[in-house]
Formats: C-alpha cells, sequence, structure tokens
C-alpha cells in the first residue's frame, strides 16, 4: 500500500484530502506546519508528497528544496504561471492549483507512482561514465569506486541530478547546505576542483567543466 504525505495547515482541506485518498486504498500521514513536516519526513519516507505553499513555520518553497529524494506534487492557492514554473524548476513533479477535481489529483497521483516503479526516481544516478549508487553512498566512474569526501558527495550528487543544467555557486551551496552545512562559499571552489581531479584520475578526462562568470555543469560528450 503506497504511503502518501498530506502536507497543509488547512484542516478542512487535509480531512478531505485524506478521506480521498483513504477511500482509494493509500494510507497518509499527515503535517500541518513545514517544520512538522520536516521532522515527520526525517524518520519516514513516503512515495508521493502533496505540499501546500503557504505553510506556518518553513514555508512550503523552502520545504521544497529540502525534498529532493520524493516526488512532490505542489497544491496551492497560487495561480500565477510564474510561481507553478519556479516550483517546477525547483523540482517538484507536478503543480495544481486549489480548487482541484479529485479524478485528476488521484491520476496525478498514479502517474507519479508508475514513475517511482519505472525507476524515474532511480536509486541510481547515471550520466555517461558517472554513477552514484545511493544505497551505497558511493560513486563510480566507468565502474571504478572514487572515494569521495561527504561535500565531493553531495556536489557530485546534485551535478547528477541536473545533468544538463549550469549549477550557479549559490544554486549549489543552497542545494547541498543540509548535507554538508560546513561547505560556504570560499571553500566551494576548492571542493570543486577536488572533485573534478578524482574524476578525472580515474576516467582520464574532465567530467566538470566551468562556464565562465556563472558557475559549473556536467561535460556532454
Amino acid at each position: 500500500m503506497s504511503l502518501i504525505a498530506v502536507i497543509d495547515d488547512d484542516v478542512y482541506i487535509g480531512d478531505m484530502l485524506e478521506r480521498l485518498l483513504t477511500k482509494n486504498g493509500y494510507q497518509v500521514i499527515r503535517a500541518y506546519s513545514g517544520t512538522e513536516a520536516e521532522m515527520m519526513l526525517s524518520g519516514t519516507k513516503p512515495d508521493v508528497i502533496l505540499l501546500d505553499l503557504m505553510l506556518p513555520g518553513l514555508s512550503g518553497e523552502e520545504l521544497l528544496r529540502r525534498l529532493k529524494e520524493f516526488p512532490v506534487i505542489i497544491i496551492s492557492a497560487k495561480t500565477d504561471v510564474r510561481d507553478k514554473v519556479e516550483m517546477l524548476m525547483e523540482g517538484a513533479a507536478d503543480y495544481m492549483t486549489k480548487p482541484f477535481d479529485n479524478q485528476e489529483l488521484l491520476a496525478r497521483i498514479a502517474v507519479q507512482l508508475r514513475n517511482v516503479r519505472e525507476g524515474y526516481h532511480s536509486r541510481n544516478l547515471v550520466f555517461g561514465d558517472l554513477k552514484i549508487v545511493r544505497e551505497e553512498h558511493q560513486a563510480y566512474v566507468k565502474d571504478q569506486k572514487v572515494r569521495l569526501t561527504k561535500t565531493e558527495y553531495a556536489i557530485l550528487k546534485l551535478f547528477l541530478q541536473n545533468p544538463r543544467q549550469v549549477l550557479t555557486k549559490s544554486v549549489i551551496l543552497d542545494r547541498i547546505q543540509q548535507e554538508t552545512p560546513d561547505c560556504v562559499e570560499s571553500s566551494l571552489k576548492v571542493h570543486v576542483s577536488n572533485l573534478r581531479k578524482k574524476l578525472r584520475e580515474v576516467g582520464q578526462k574532465d567530467y566538470i567543466e566551468a562556464v565562465w562568470g556563472i558557475g559549473f555543469k556536467l561535460r556532454e560528450e
């Protein structure tokens, strides 16, 4: 039975969602604020998260940036296209506006669950010769293990999650701060340089390139 997390401070909507999901065979866990949700998700791994944006404490936008391991469907009263685009770019799997059709929501949840089964949110991250096996917390180049520090691993994982995107220094620092809070702007360049060197020593080529004045990206073949 799939587990759905409902994160919404509106008790009426939360109750309605819980009834709907339970009736359709899902297990449901709930949180009423971003802070409560973060605590809940530290010990529970739902299959799909339904996330409101206007939450007390930690906002939905802030929380989304910390939920990279889960498919998240935003359910929000915010209807502006810019809000939708921003959340999808930040990693949301889908976006629905309130009020919503129950059958459409169920269909979108089913799509995310199917994507999980088909490996869309795979435990492994692969791009060319590079691979991360999350269960092992291990990086590989051409199937050879590469010994990385905690910060180097977090940076490489972020690149593999966004394989064709140029990542600015500020974005990198923001995305890895949960895993490596000690990494700061002054040390980031050193960590990226060390990561590039370790990958190059095994693969005999450069896998990460600097984009002048912007940031870094994975080098495509």
